[in-house]
C-alpha cells in the first residue's frame, strides 16, 4: 500500500493547485503520518521506498538532483542516500499538471489505483486524508480544458461531456456482449462523476421546467449558481446516477426540499431527469 498512499498524496496536492515540488523533510513528514494511518499493520510507515519505486517507473522527479539513485533494495544504502541527499521532488510534472486541471483524469486516475490495490474495498477514509472524497473533486480547475474540447455547436460538447463522464457510470457489455462493470465503483468517485455529469447536462441553466428564473448571479470561478440533487434521496436508496438527478437552481431545490409542492415537482423532475438522460445518449 505504500505506493498508492503515495500517489493519492501526490494527486490530492495537484488537485488542490498545491506546488508539485517539495523538500524531501517536508514530504518526508507528511508521508510518514499518512502512511501511518494507512499501510497494513506491521509494515513500516516510510516513504523513501515508495518514492523511490515511483522515481524509477518515472512518475516522480527529484528536482535538484541528476545523479545515480540507489536501487529499491538495501535499507541501510537508501536511508543514508535520502539522508545525505534530501532531494526535493514530487510528482512528475506532465501527470501533476495534467491531473491539476482535469477532473476526468483525476477521476480515472484515482479508480484505476483503488481497484488494483483494493480491489472493491472501501478507501473512503484514505480518499478523506489525501483529499480526495468530495464531489467536486471531478471539475476541471483549469477553463482551457474546455475551451480547448469545444465545438462550434455547445449542445454538441454537453452530450459528448455527458455520454463520457456516464460511461464511467454504467454496467453494459463488452465486445461479444460479454458483461462489464461500471469503471468507477468506489462511492466517492462515482458521485463525484455522476455531479459533473448532471451540470454538463444542465448547460448552466436550472433543469425544472417550471424554474421562476434562477440567479443571474455566478460563483467566484464563473460557474452558475446550480446545485446537484437527487430526485430519489440518496439515503433512502435513490440511485447515484444522473438518470435520477437533477442540476437546480437554490429556489428550486428548495422548493423540492421543503416546499408544499415537492412531492409532485418530485415526480416532475425524476421524468425530465430520465428523458434528458436517454435524449442525450447517456445510456
Amino acid at each position: 500500500m505504500h505506493q498508492p498512499v503515495t500517489l493519492l498524496w501526490a494527486i490530492g496536492r495537484a488537485r488542490r493547485g498545491s506546488r508539485r515540488s517539495l523538500p524531501w523533510p517536508d514530504t518526508a513528514e507528511a508521508l510518514t503520518a499518512l502512511l501511518a494511518r494507512h499501510v497494513p499493520p506491521g509494515s513500516r510507515p516510510r516513504p523513501d521506498y515508495p518514492v523511490l519505486a515511483l522515481h524509477r517507473a518515472g512518475l516522480w522527479e527529484f528536482d535538484d538532483h541528476t545523479g545515480d539513485v540507489p536501487t529499491a533494495h538495501g535499507d541501510s544504502e537508501i536511508a543514508a542516500w535520502f539522508a545525505r541527499h534530501r532531494p526535493a521532488g514530487g510528482l512528475a510534472a506532465p501527470f501533476h499538471d495534467l491531473l491539476r486541471r482535469s477532473g476526468f483524469a483525476r477521476v480515472t486516475a484515482v479508480e484505476a489505483i483503488l481497484l488494483k490495490y483494493l480491489g472493491d474495498g472501501d478507501g473512503s477514509a484514505l480518499l478523506e486524508d489525501t483529499g480526495l472524497h468530495d464531489p467536486a473533486m471531478a471539475e476541471d480547475t483549469d477553463a482551457s480544458i474546455a475551451a480547448a474540447r469545444a465545438p462550434a455547436d455547445p449542445a454538441v460538447t454537453r452530450a459528448a461531456q455527458y455520454e463520457r463522464w456516464c460511461a464511467l457510470l454504467d454496467d453494459g457489455a463488452a465486445g461479444g456482449g460479454v458483461p462489464r462493470r461500471a469503471v468507477l465503483r468506489h462511492a466517492p468517485l462515482r458521485s463525484a462523476a455522476a455531479r459533473r455529469a448532471v451540470l454538463a447536462r444542465s448547460g448552466g441553466r436550472c433543469e425544472n421546467p417550471a424554474c421562476g428564473g434562477a440567479p443571474d448571479d455566478v460563483t467566484d470561478r464563473g460557474a452558475p449558481l446550480l446545485e446537484v440533487d437527487h430526485v430519489l434521496d440518496l439515503a433512502r436508496g435513490g440511485p447515484d446516477h444522473p438518470r435520477a438527478m437533477v442540476a437546480l437552481c437554490p429556489n428550486c431545490h428548495a422548493v423540492k426540499t421543503r416546499g408544499r409542492t415537492r412531492e409532485s415537482l418530485r415526480a416532475v423532475l425524476l421524468d425530465v431527469a430520465r428523458s434528458r438522460h436517454d435524449a442525450m445518449g447517456g445510456g
